[in-house]
């Protein structure tokens, strides 16, 4: 399960890029305090907890755990 702290999210897409299944893009109705489009999980169901987008965060938001899909 993958989970963003939206409101410190840049919308940089590194972790669109990182990710194997391709289940994260930035939000598009959305809008942080930043003035940003944070990151989002569009199918939790088909995250495989690889971490892949926690690693490519330079801000820390994205934090994965498994087992709770």
């Amino acid at each position: 399960m993958v989970n963003f702290y939206k409101d410190r999210c840049k919308g940089c897409s590194l972790c669109v890029d990182a990710c194997p299944k391709k289940i994260i893009r930035l939000a598009r109705d959305e809008m942080n305090a930043k003035g940003f489009h944070p990151a989002e999980c569009i199918e939790q169901s088909k995250c495989i907890s690889c971490a892949f987008c926690a690693i490519m965060c330079p801000d820390v938001v994205i934090t994965v755990t498994k087992g709770e899909n």
